[in-house]
């Protein structure tokens, strides 16, 4: 296997900059570099020199033999002045090497995960840790990384382990029949609890308004105040305005935290029964899939003409001669900000009742899809008679859990994880 290496903090120029080296070479290539080892996890100072011996940088470097590292592997880091000239120096020098190469985007966390050192869940709450842009992220985030839901998991499987020896000893001592002629009396029960309880999980908010934001379009007819609305949300002139119907044509996103709470905004084409020309009825038919992908509609047009469960707001409430909504939700006026705050307030209480909430797990879509399967499968024993049958649907259970944590995965799963980290992670 190859030893790879990349800068593992931030850009350059800073005060410190950091480089990690994990591989079997790691340990050979520190001592090429500082002239010897350093006793294992503790920083030592070190003069680093190239293969020519011109020196380098006076810094840093710890090694920590594998298994026992982050990444399964001995491992290295160079802890450095964080100028762009000695970054690059001390890469290069490593890059002379044999058997070293520059890390690709998540590959010190993918060994880590092929290593055994963290499973599948942990790594996709890493990979989330590192996107988080606001308080409600990063706890939701910490937490996975730091294995709640992968300690959820194993209790499961550990239940399902539990239900599945209570089967396996019917088939091996029991006799011939119908479930309830061998097995335990609150073996049935238990299963059922066991059901509810994945049922409870799958019922809570799911991870992805958390992660991309609570999707809130903004919708309605040509000219309904719809851009002017979305730039006071976002509080900047991301949208072009302008009297004249039909001014948005295309679909326009912008993420914003309010509150603490990640939004999405989106403003699109006005909403009517023929657009004015093809690229307008184009940007209504992308309107249109918005609003059914959206977690909430504001609905700017005629009172009631709305799509079902919009919020009706009645914008525009500061101009002159303008005929109110007689059942709005909200009233504002983006030009003048009155009722305003109020507006984003509810937003934010709205979008909050629609996340996972400090300690609640946070499924993905995938990790949902996994736990949907589970539950399916649990059902499915629920109504089997034949022990046999049974046993295969606890098993099939299991699978899901195993899969939810990377015991079985697919490559196209791990790429798609690991290329959302960045170089150096």
């Amino acid at each position: 296997m190859d030893t790879i290496f990349a800068l593992s903090s931030g850009a350059p120029p800073a005060g410190l900059a950091v480089i990690r080296i994990t591989g079997p070479a790691a340990g050979k290539a520190l001592q090429l570099l500082a002239g010897k080892l350093p006793v294992p996890r503790r920083a030592t100072r070190a003069w680093l020199k190239d293969a020519a011996g011109d020196l380098l940088d006076d810094g840093l470097v710890l090694f920590f033999p594998g298994p026992a590292s982050v990444t399964g592997e001995d491992l290295a880091e160079l802890h450095l002045h964080g100028g762009r000239a000695v970054i690059a120096a001390v890469e290069a020098a490593l890059s002379a090497m044999p058997g070293l190469r520059r890390a690709e985007a998540g590959e010190f966390t993918r060994r880590a995960f092929a290593n055994g050192r963290i499973d599948l869940a942990e790594a996709e709450g890493l990979a989330d840790l590192l996107s988080a842009e606001t308080e409600l992220q990063r706890r939701a985030a910490i937490g996975n990384a730091a294995g709640a839901l992968s300690a959820h998991v194993e209790a499961w499987r550990n239940e399902l382990l539990r239900l599945s020896a209570q089967v396996e000893a019917v088939l091996d001592f029991g006799d011939e029949g119908d479930v309830g002629g061998g097995f335990p009396p609150a073996f049935a029960a238990d299963l059922q609890a066991f059901r509810a309880d994945l049922g409870a999980v799958l019922a809570a908010p799911s991870a992805e308004p958390l992660r991309e934001g609570f999707r809130v379009a903004l919708a309605g007819p040509p000219n309904a105040g719809k851009s002017t609305l979305f730039n006071a949300l976002v509080e900047s002139e991301a949208a072009i305005t302008a009297p004249i119907a039909g001014t948005t044509r295309d679909v326009l996103v912008r993420p914003v935290a309010i509150g603490g709470v990640p939004f999405s905004f989106v403003d699109m084409a006005g909403l009517r029964a023929e657009g004015g020309d093809a690229i307008e009825a184009i940007g209504i038919e992308r309107a249109q899939a918005e609003i059914a992908r959206a977690d909430l509609v504001l609905w700017l047009g005629e009172e009631g003409e709305g799509p079902a469960g919009a919020w009706e707001i009645d914008a525009r409430i500061d101009e002159e001669g303008h005929t109110a909504k007689e059942r709005a939700d909200y009233r504002v006026s983006a030009v003048t900000g009155e009722g305003l705050n109020v507006f984003k307030q509810a937003l934010v209480d709205h979008a909050r009742c629609h996340m996972p909430g400090p300690g609640d797990l946070a499924l993905s879509r995938r990790q949902r899809d996994l736990v949907m399967r589970a539950a399916q499968e649990v059902a499915l024993a629920e109504a089997q008679d034949d022990p046999l049958l049974l046993a295969e649907h606890l098993r099939q259970a299991r699978l899901a859990f195993d899969a939810l944590l990377g015991r079985t995965s697919t490559e196209d799963v791990l790429d798609a994880l690991f290329g959302r980290f960045c170089i150096g992670k």
